[in-house]
């Protein structure tokens, strides 16, 4: 009877985890799908794009590539290095001083501790569209238009970042250590930098990349506040290409560069994920 039961609970088991992986399996092709076939329509013509859809590729990738990469309306390697000056530090910027901010509230026992932090939660409720016309006439009024500061800077203030940084604060950060450094005469900031830092590597980690993917894809402000053309990031010009004239489009070069588009965003993720796993891996505090 008992042997039974044993062989049912097997079962039981193998089933609910045959489904789990078969949910898993299905969610995870379903959202490679798209990923693949972005590079399937970077190896066809414009005319084989129109004559319909398919799953295997084709001998255009170079043609593609050459087309678009040659473009005398775009420039991709200066937007895409426009975008990454401009992601990677938002994306640095915003981490640290996330972190920084989140550090400050969690350890410091100051009178208007929480209404600072019930008034970062207030801001992160505001919609970034809300501001963004009150934001472009002060920048048009400084005379930041065509300039990458008003794109950077902005970054150093992001409620969502702050309150993940103070949740895993408050999750590995015991205060013995804060007051251990102290003791041995560490100031603040080197406390930060050399003991709370290293600690925080995998939740700075996922920031970034969140941060950075945001930045590199943002096109709003960017398309409001720059005009020269050698100021313009990727997502104004992929715009810009797709907006080109009927006669003159090519949908095989517009495949081509938004795969371009999507290169530097995965090797910084794959860069990034590896100190994840890193610091998931530690588990304990580094010195």
């Amino acid at each position: 009877m008992r042997n039974k039961e044993n062989t049912k609970g097997r079962v039981t088991l193998f089933a609910a985890r045959f489904v789990a992986y078969a949910i898993l399996i299905f969610l995870s092709i379903l959202c490679l799908f798209s990923f693949y076939m972005l590079i399937i329509n970077a190896t066809r013509s414009n005319a084989q794009l129109q004559a319909g859809f398919t799953l295997m590729p084709r001998d255009n990738f170079l043609v593609n590539l050459k087309n678009a990469w040659n473009d005398a309306s775009i420039n991709i390697p200066r937007g895409m290095f426009n975008s990454f000056l401009v992601a990677a530090c938002s994306a640095i910027l915003t981490t640290y001083f996330s972190a920084l901010t989140a550090y400050g509230i969690h350890v410091y026992k100051f009178r208007l501790r929480k209404f600072a932090f019930y008034f970062i939660m207030a801001v992160m409720m505001i919609p970034p569209q809300v501001s963004a016309v009150g934001f472009v006439q002060l920048m048009y009024r400084f005379k930041l238009t065509n300039n990458y500061l008003p794109l950077i800077l902005p970054g150093i203030a992001a409620p969502v970042v702050f309150f993940y940084m103070k949740q895993y604060l408050e999750s590995v950060l015991p205060m013995e250590l804060v007051e251990a450094a102290r003791i041995d005469g560490c100031g603040e900031f080197r406390t930060f930098n050399r003991i709370v830092l290293p600690i925080m590597k995998p939740a700075i980690a996922v920031q970034m990349i969140f941060s950075f993917v945001s930045s590199w894809n943002n096109y709003f402000i960017p398309a409001l506040l720059l005009n020269k053309a050698e100021m313009k990031t990727v997502p104004i010009m992929i715009a810009q290409l797709r907006s080109a004239d009927y006669s003159k489009f090519d949908m095989g070069k517009v495949y081509m560069f938004i795969l371009l588009a999507i290169l530097p965003v995965l090797v910084v993720y794959v860069i990034l994920s590896k100190s994840i796993i890193k610091g998931v891996t530690a588990g304990s505090v580094k010195g």
